[in-house]
This record gives C-alpha cells, sequence and structure tokens, in this order.
C-alpha cells in the first residue's frame, strides 16, 4: 500500500505531539495501533516515521492480537520482566555487604572500613574492588531489605548503676503525685550548661540574608580562662503549671547561688502561684551544686525553709541519670534551640534570650541577672550539719530528706552576710600578738613585703589556666574569700603551729581544699624569701578551745598539764629559767630536726604544707621539757608518755634529739630527790603543791 508523502508528514507530527506523554507500552501499543490501520508496511512506515525500531512495533501488534488486557495501574510492564536483581546473580554480595557493615559482630577486626564512614557510595567502592560490582543505590535498598537504617548514637549507657535506682524513681513518682494533688508546689532544678560571653560560635543555624552569616571568632579557645565573663543559668522549672525561672549568675556555681536561685523564685513567682502552700518539693539530680553530699547546700535549704516557713522535701535522682530531670527536656532544650546560631555577646542577650524562650504547649520563661557575688570555698562544720531540722526519709535517707521550716529565731541559721562578718571577726582575734608572734606593724610589714610575689603568683596560675597571655582587661567576677593579708595571717598561724587546718576550717567556715592551698602557695613565697615564724607553745587542738583562750583567757588542758610540770619541783629550777633553756633549745633543735628530715627526704622539703595534720603531737617546748624531767631522773619513759599522753617512741625521739643540745648548752642536770613509778603519781604530787594538773 502506498501511503502519500503528506500522510507520512502528518504521521510523523501526530507522533511528536503525542509519543511524549505516554509511557513505555502505551507507545508500543499506539504505534502497533497506527501499523495495524496503514496494512501492509504499516509496520515499517511507523517505525521510520516515530524514530522507532520495528521489532518494537511488532511486538505491540501481537499484544493487540492477543488479546492482553490492561495492566494494574502503575505498571508498564507484566510482573517478572526486567533483568535480574544483582543480589540474585551474585550470591556473595550479600554477605560481603554485611561484613563490611558488621565488622564487630561478624569478628573481622581487620575490616577495611572499621576505621572509615560507612555511607553508601564507600561501600559500593569497597564491594566493587572485591569484585562485586553494585551502585550505591542498590546498597542502599538491599541494607534496608536486611533491617538497616541510618541510626544516630544513643545517650542510654549510664555506667553501673545503683542497686536502688529504679526504686528510687518510683519513690520519688509518688512524691511528686502527693505534693501535686495536695496542692503542694513541685520545681525540678538543675544549673545549665555555663556559657562564655563573647563574638563566638553558637551552634545551631537562622535565617538570615544569603550570604551574611553571622561573624564569629574562629578559635574560641583563646577566651577560655579566668578573666572570661561567663554566664550560669540556673533553672527552676515548676511542673504543674510548665513555667520557668532562670537566674543567670555571673561569679560562681555554688550551693549559696543554687538555694538563692529558688528563694528568687518564690519570692517572685512561687508564692504567688501558690499562695496556701506550706511545702515545697524539690527534684534535683545528685551532682553540681545541688549535691546531696554538699553540706552547704542543706545548710542553705535550711535558711531558706526557716525564713519561707516552707517544709523542704529534696528528693535527689540516682546517679548517672541526670538527664531524667524534668528541667532537661522541657526548659533547658528549649532555651538552647531559641539561641542557637546566635552568640551570646552579652548578659543582656543571655537574659532577653531565655526569656523570649516559647512552646506551642504554654511554657513560658521569665529570666534575670544576679550580678551577687558566690565565692567558693565555703565550709559547713559536721556540728552545724547536725543541729539543722533535717529529716532523712525511710527510702534511701541520702538522696530523699525534709528540711522542717523551723523559726529563724532559733539562731540555728546562718545567713552569708552573717558569716562573712564572723569570718572577719576570726581574723581579726588570729592577728592577736600571742597568736601571730608579731604585732600589727610587723605583721603588715610581712604582708606588703609578700605582696609583690603574690601579686605575680596570681597571674602566673592565671596564666596556666588560661593556656596564654591575658587578651583582656580582668573582669569582676570571682571575689576570692580570703584577701593576700588573709592569707599570709593564716599561713602564719599555721606555721607558728598554733593550731592545725582543721581548726583553721571550723574557725573560718572555709573547706579544707582552700585553706590548704592558700598555705601551700604562701608558705612556698616566705620560703623563696627566707622568711622564718617562731613556733608558739601554745598548740589548740580544737576551734573552741582558740576562741576561748583568745576571747577569756581560757586555758587548755595542754597548757595546764604543762605548767603543772614546768613546777620547779620537778625541773629543779625556776619556772623562768626553764623558758630561758626552752628559748635557747628551740631554734637549734628546730634545725637539727630539719637537717636530719633533709638527710631522710635526700633533698629539699617540697613546698606546701602536710595535709593540716602536724607529725609533731606534742610541742617542742614539752618535748625540751620531757628531756629535763627524764634527765633529772623523775620517772621512767613509759610514765613520761603516759603524762604527756604520746607513745613511749615519741618519748624517747624527742630524749635522743634534745639530749645533745642540752649537752651543748652545758646544762647542768640536778638529779630529782623523788622518783616516780607510775605518771598518776608525779600528777599526783603536783596537785599537792597547789598545782592544777589538767
Amino acid at each position: 500500500m502506498r501511503i502519500s508523502d503528506e500522510a507520512r508528514v502528518l504521521l510523523t507530527r501526530r507522533f511528536e505531539v503525542l509519543l511524549p506523554h505516554l509511557n513505555e507500552r502505551q507507545r508500543r501499543l499506539a504505534l502497533a495501533t497506527e501499523a495495524r490501520l496503514l496494512g501492509h508496511g504499516g509496520v515499517r512506515l511507523v517505525a521510520r516515521a516515530a524514530g522507532a525500531s520495528e521489532t518494537t512495533v511488532r511486538r505491540g501488534v501481537f499484544e493487540l492480537e492477543g488479546g492482553t488486557g490492561p495492566l494494574p495501574e502503575g505498571r508498564v510492564r507484566q510482573a517478572g520482566g526486567g533483568r535480574m536483581r544483582v543480589e540474585d546473580v551474585d550470591r556473595e554480595l550479600v554477605p560481603a555487604l554485611l561484613a563490611l557493615v558488621e565488622p564487630d559482630e561478624r569478628g573481622d577486626p581487620m575490616s577495611p572500613l572499621r576505621w572509615t564512614t560507612k555511607s553508601l557510595r564507600n561501600l559500593a567502592e569497597e564491594l566493587t574492588r572485591q569484585g562485586h560490582p553494585v551502585s550505591a543505590p542498590t546498597v542502599g535498598r538491599l541494607l534496608k531489605e536486611q533491617g538497616f537504617s541510618l541510626q544516630a548514637s544513643a545517650k542510654t549507657l549510664e555506667g553501673k548503676q545503683h542497686p536502688d535506682r529504679d526504686a528510687q524513681f518510683r519513690y520519688l513518682n509518688e512524691q511528686v503525685k502527693e505534693h501535686q494533688s495536695a496542692g503542694q508546689p513541685v520545681i525540678s532544678i538543675d544549673a545549665k550548661k555555663k556559657e562564655q560571653l563573647g563574638q563566638l560560635p553558637n551552634p545551631g543555624r537562622q535565617w538570615r540574608p544569603a550570604g551574611d552569616p553571622v561573624q564569629v571568632e574562629d578559635h574560641s579557645f583563646y577566651f577560655i580562662g579566668p578573666d572570661v565573663d561567663v554566664a550560669i543559668p540556673f533553672g527552676i522549672y515548676d511542673l504543674a503549671n510548665d513555667s520557668g525561672w532562670v537566674n543567670v549568675g555571673t561569679d560562681h556555681d555554688t550551693s549559696v547561688f543554687a538555694v538563692e536561685s529558688i528563694r528568687r523564685w518564690w519570692q517572685a513567682r512561687g508564692r504567688a502561684d501558690y499562695p496556701d502552700a506550706n511545702r515545697l518539693l524539690i527534684t534535683a539530680d545528685c551532682g553540681g551544686s545541688n549535691s546531696y553530699r554538699y553540706r552547704l547546700w542543706k545548710a542553705e535549704l535550711a535558711a531558706f525553709a526557716a525564713q519561707t516557713g516552707l517544709t523542704v522535701t529534696v528528693c535527689h535522682f540516682p546517679p548517672g541519670t541526670s538527664k531524667w530531670n524534668k528541667i532537661e527536656h522541657r526548659l533547658f532544650s528549649h532555651i538552647t534551640m531559641n539561641w542557637r546560631g546566635r552568640p551570646l555577646t552579652s548578659y543582656e542577650v543571655v537574659v532577653n534570650s531565655i526569656a523570649a524562650t516559647r512552646t506551642r504547649t504554654g511554657l513560658r520563661v521569665h529570666a534575670e541577672l544576679d550580678a551577687g557575688a558566690y565565692p567558693v570555698g565555703i565550709s559547713v562544720s559536721r556540728d552545724h550539719l547536725r543541729s539543722l531540722p533535717i529529716t532523712p526519709h525511710d527510702q534511701h535517707g541520702s538522696w530523699n530528706y525534709t528540711i522542717a521550716a523551723a523559726g529563724a529565731e532559733d539562731g540555728s541559721q546562718v545567713s552569708p552576710s552573717d558569716r562573712d562578718r564572723t569570718r572577719a571577726q576570726v581574723l581579726t582575734m588570729l592577728t592577736d600578738p600571742r597568736l601571730s608572734g608579731m604585732t600589727a606593724s610587723e605583721l603588715d610589714t610581712l604582708r606588703n613585703q609578700l605582696a609583690p610575689a603574690q601579686a605575680a603568683q596570681a597571674e602566673q596560675r592565671k596564666f596556666q589556666q588560661r593556656g596564654g597571655r591575658r587578651l583582656q582587661a580582668p573582669g569582676a567576677h570571682g571575689r576570692p574569700l580570703l584577701s593576700n593579708a588573709d592569707r599570709v595571717l593564716i599561713t602564719v598561724i599555721y606555721l607558728r603551729r598554733v593550731c592545725s587546718q582543721k581548726v583553721l576550717v571550723d574557725l573560718l567556715a572555709i573547706n579544707a581544699v582552700t585553706i590548704g592551698k592558700v598555705i601551700g602557695e604562701t608558705r612556698t613565697l616566705m620560703d623563696a624569701q627566707k622568711i622564718t615564724v617562731t613556733q608558739t607553745t601554745h598548740y589548740f587542738s580544737s576551734a573552741r578551745e582558740l576562741r576561748d583562750w583568745a576571747e577569756g583567757g581560757a586555758t587548755t588542758s595542754r597548757m595546764e598539764l604543762s605548767q603543772a610540770l614546768s613546777h620547779p619541783a620537778l625541773t629543779g629550777m625556776p619556772r623562768s629559767d626553764l623558758q630561758a633553756l626552752i628559748d635557747r633549745i628551740t631554734l637549734p633543735y628546730q634545725a637539727a630536726l630539719e637537717e636530719r628530715r633533709h638527710r631522710q627526704r635526700g633533698g629539699d622539703r617540697r613546698p606546701g604544707t602536710r595535709g593540716g595534720l602536724f607529725r609533731q603531737k606534742i610541742t617542742d617546748a614539752d618535748r625540751i621539757l620531757a628531756t629535763v624531767l627524764s634527765q633529772r631522773g623523775l620517772c621512767d619513759q613509759q610514765a613520761l608518755a603516759a603524762v604527756f599522753g604520746v607513745s613511749r617512741g615519741t618519748i624517747r625521739n624527742a630524749i635522743e634529739d634534745v639530749q645533745p643540745l642540752l649537752d651543748q648548752d652545758q646544762y647542768v642536770v640536778t638529779p630529782a630527790e623523788r622518783r616516780f613509778a607510775t605518771a598518776a603519781d608525779v600528777l599526783k604530787f603536783v596537785a599537792e603543791r597547789g598545782e592544777t594538773p589538767c
């Protein structure tokens, strides 16, 4: 059949318009329909006009003549059409893929991709190298069919779990429900991560004009150190009202700061939301400034309870479960999202960003700046803690306890201002020349002499903390508990062996770590400048003894014992002569001891302290007195040890050290008129002569 050229052109145009809109099967059937209508030679003519293969057109004709019905919607070919899957052709492909993605489970420590990101492209390239050619999309399909998916790491490992972990969760939940059902406030508290202020990068992104990102520093570690301003957000989340209160501190995250944040929340918001409340439940983690171990935390809460009249119950989450605290995912997470991608350049930015935090569920947050000073190192004694109205619960009393609303008039609560005032009074008391061994002018001279060295030492310490030179002027935050003058005074008192570090801790309400560090650093400076202090003959074993002696002249049992044993009837010389002998022997005795210890150490003494406890169980004056009594044959060494309350070895060592010095001083021994068999006989003899032995 002959077809005109005009018909061919029209057929070609029709195919050009229609075929691009059809799928594979539809095109094949449309071409076959035209070929059947044209009759003989139609297959070749249609194939040329459409630019298709004659085989394709002929196959379409066979499908029409065979009466094949329509295919299911969405399919172009019959089921089973197309080439075989690559995993069916290569049976070793899937095992090789699993060996790459599961090297640990399959015991393959030498897997090629063990230390490489296992992306689809990397997996496909490694499989191809091993002789299993495959594409990245096919690898993704195979992994999904094997039950794999993209997974991020899950923070679920909490270390060794406490045996009471689950029981504590249940108990805490019961406490929350009981307080809420009674209309009592329940708050979740914690300190958020400290934020450095400056043009520093902050994770996250925010909408800005294209090509105009916020310019931030590329190396934030230059801004680490004691001189960098830091914002310390401490949050209080009200579980019932879905509201947050954030107190942004500028100094230190201490227990005093934590309780002050709770106090501010109660005064500004809590008592208004709960006007009839007489109890308060606090849920907190086990560490940080609100740690269940901190005495200061409990002492400050007791002061808060007395001030507000609330009975405060605290329930701590078990160790390692702080992220279960409601405040973490109901308040802090939203704050982080709100300031993402925004450098925290000032306290105003921090406070306003926190206060602007909102959620669709109704969360509202109030934030304010707290520029108060909260120095570290404050200590609370065990005796003071025992005096507080704290009742441990039957269920793990260290984690769960209730603080009664004791009246403020009972005097058991100490405010920060009272604590500072008491510390100043103690420092003034320690300047007594009888304790310091110096007049006021001599003590000031020593302070001025050490001041430049103290400043240099502090700058060196901050240089090490910063890891480099100072990049900005020092801030006003971080007020220390002790001034440089106070540090010198405390070190002098300790080196004179007036008392141990433990007594200084109780007197000043400063923890032992701070006291030890102060003495160690100042003592190093004094040793470098060859500054020595004389030892006192008055040793105080408790803070009460020292206070009573300094304020009222009360004597201690040790003083009374030394006074009794220095009776002329025992020493064979007037007290004035004995004191002169002690004064002459003390310095060479200390020098001899230091020389012997130098030989034992094999070098100079390491700078610092000895942990706050003196090695000597009795003073140097008592050692000289014990040697004099022994030389006179008053009693044996065992009786002397019982009199002084020390071991026989201590007395023996004292005699061995002091006797050569007495010989050099040409001390003439006068035998005692009477020898005593026991310590009781010695003390009885002294008492009969009108002395108070102890």
